[in-house]
C-alpha cells in the first residue's frame, strides 16, 4: 500500500504542475502533507517531518549553491567564463566541444560534490554553447552525466565512501572498478544519450544558450576580458582546495593520525562551503579589484545571483520535503518486506532493492545506505565481490531521478525545462547510468 501511495502522489504532482499550473514548490508542499496523511503519521509529526526535510535539504545545499552562485556570477559578469569558453572553442573546435565539456566534468567530478559541479560549470557551458549558438542541453546533458556518474560510483564521493566502509570493501579496488566502468557510462549516457535525446525532445534542443537561472549574462570583445589562466584558476580554486584537502585526508588514513591541527585546517578548508567562501573572495580580486571593478557593481552582482536562485532553492527545497515525508512515512520498510526470503545473485538483488529505494524515496545517498542494511545478512556466507557490491548498489541508487529528488529539480530549473522535457532527459540519462553501471558491474565478475 505505502508504494501505492508513493505512485498516486507522483501522478497528482504532475497534475497540479503540468495541468492546474500551479506553482512547483507550493504543489510539492501540498502534496507533501496529502502523503503524510495517506502513510498514516501521527498529525503531530507531519510538520516536523516537512519542516525537517526542508532544513535537512536545503541546509546542506544552500550555502553551496549561493556560494556557487556569487562565484559564477563573478566570473561571468568580468568576462572570464567568456574567456574560457572561447579558448576552449578554439583549442577543441566545434566538432569536439562536446567531449572536451566531457572531460572537463569528469576531472571536476572527481573531485567535487554534484552540486558543486553543476553550479561552477553552468556558467561556462552557457558561454560556450552562446559564443557557438548551438543548445545548451548538447553541453549540458554530458556534463551532468560526468558529474552524476563519478558522484555514484567513485570515492572519495560520500555514497559510495560510506557504502564501501559499511560492506568493509576494500577502498581502492572501489576506485578502480568503478572508473573501469565509470568511463564508458559517462560516453553512453552523455554524448550517445544526447543523440536520443535530441529525436525525444527536439524543443528542448531548440533553447539556443539561454539559462534564466543565472541572470543577465553580460557579453564582452575578447580584448576586454581577463586572462584564460586567472579565468581557470579563479573558477576552479574550490577544486583545488577540496582536491588537496582529499589528498591529505587520506594520506592521513594512511598514515593513521588523528588529532593533528594542521590536518584539522586542511580539512575545514576542503569543506565545500569554505572552499567556496574562499574562492569568493579570490574572485572579488582576480575578477573585480584587481581589474578596476568598483565595489558596488561587484555587490550588484552578488545580490542578482542570488536573486536568480531564490525559487529554484524553494522548489529543490520542496523536493526534500517530499523525500522526508515518504522516508518517515515508512516505505523503505514497505520495500524491505518484498526481498525478506530473496535467493537471487547478490549483485542484482543489491541494484534491484536499491532502484526501488530511489525511486520511492527520491535520494541516492538514502536509498544507498538502506539497501546495505537490507543486503548485508544475505550475503553473508557467500563469495561475491564487495567491490562490485559496492558499484552495484550505488548504481541502483542513480536510477529514474523523478519529482522527490532534488537532482530533478535543479536540472529542471537550471536548464529552463518543462516537466515533460526534464523526464526526457534528466530521469532517463540517470536510468541509463544506473543500467549500464549494472551491466558493466555484471561483465567484470565475470573476471573478478
Amino acid at each position: 500500500m505505502p508504494l501505492i501511495i508513493v505512485a498516486l502522489a507522483v501522478v497528482l504532482l504532475l497534475i497540479f504542475i503540468m495541468k492546474l499550473n500551479i506553482n512547483t514548490f507550493i504543489s510539492l508542499i501540498i502534496v507533501s502533507f496529502l502523503v503524510a496523511l495517506a502513510l498514516g503519521m501521527p498529525l503531530d509529526k507531519i510538520v516536523e517531518s516537512i519542516e525537517g526535510g526542508m532544513g535537512g535539504t536545503l541546509g546542506s545545499i544552500a550555502l553551496i549553491f549561493g556560494f556557487g552562485a556569487i562565484l559564477g556570477k563573478l566570473v561571468a559578469d568580468a568576462g572570464g567564463a567568456q574567456r574560457i569558453a572561447i579558448t576552449l572553442i578554439n583549442r577543441f573546435g566545434e566538432k569536439f566541444i562536446q567531449w572536451a565539456v566531457v572531460i572537463a566534468s569528469f576531472i571536476i567530478g572527481i573531485a567535487l560534490f554534484f552540486e558543486v559541479g553543476l553550479v561552477l560549470l553552468i556558467p561556462i557551458i552557457y558561454q560556450i554553447a552562446r559564443q557557438l549558438k548551438i543548445s545548451i542541453l548538447y553541453l549540458g546533458i554530458p556534463m551532468a552525466a560526468a558529474l552524476s556518474v563519478t558522484h555514484g560510483f567513485l570515492p572519495p564521493h560520500p555514497g559510495p565512501t560510506v557504502i564501501a566502509q559499511q560492506f568493509d570493501a576494500n577502498i581502492g579496488m572501489v576506485l578502480i572498478y568503478g572508473l573501469i566502468i565509470a568511463i564508458p557510462s559517462v560516453i553512453i549516457a552523455g554524448p550517445l544519450f544526447t543523440l536520443l535525446a535530441k529525436k525525444l525532445v527536439p524543443g528542448a534542443f531548440e533553447k539556443t544558450g539561454s539559462i534564466a537561472s543565472l541572470g543577465e549574462v553580460k557579453a564582452f570583445k575578447i580584448e576586454e576580458t581577463p586572462g584564460f589562466g586567472i579565468s581557470v584558476f579563479t573558477s576552479l580554486f574550490p577544486v583545488i582546495l577540496m582536491a588537496i584537502a582529499t589528498i591529505i585526508n587520506l594520506l592521513q588514513d594512511i598514515w593513521d593520525i588523528s588529532g593533528n591541527l594542521f590536518f584539522d585546517i586542511i580539512q575545514l578548508i576542503g569543506e565545500p562551503t569554505t572552499a567556496l567562501l574562499i574562492s569568493i573572495i579570490l574572485a572579488i580580486y582576480t575578477m573585480g579589484i584587481a581589474r578596476k571593478i568598483p565595489m558596488k557593481d561587484i555587490a550588484k552582482s552578488t545580490e542578482e545571483s542570488i536573486r536568480a536562485i531564490g525559487m529554484m532553492l524553494l522548489i529543490i527545497g520542496g523536493g526534500g520535503v517530499f523525500k522526508q515525508v515518504l522516508i518517515d512515512g515508512g516505505v523503505g520498510d514497505a520495500v524491505a518486506n518484498l526481498f525478506s526470503n530473496s535467493s537471487m545473485s547478490p549483485l542484482l538483488l543489491a541494484w534491484i532493492i536499491a532502484a526501488i529505494l530511489r525511486i520511492a524515496l527520491g535520494s541516492a545517498t538514502v536509498s544507498a545506505l538502506t539497501t546495505v542494511g537490507l543486503v548485508i545478512p544475505l550475503i553473508e556466507g557467500t563469495d561475491v565481490n564487495l567491490a562490485l557490491m559496492v558499484l552495484a548498489t550505488g548504481a541502483g541508487s542513480l536510477i529514474a531521478s523523478h519529482v522527490n529528488d532534488a537532482g530533478f529539480w535543479m536540472f529542471k530549473e537550471y536548464f529552463g525545462l518543462t516537466m515533460k522535457e526534464t523526464f526526457s532527459t534528466w530521469t532517463l540519462l540517470e536510468s541509463i547510468i544506473s543500467v549500464v553501471g549494472l551491466g558493466f558491474v555484471l561483465l567484470l565478475s565475470l573476471f573478478v
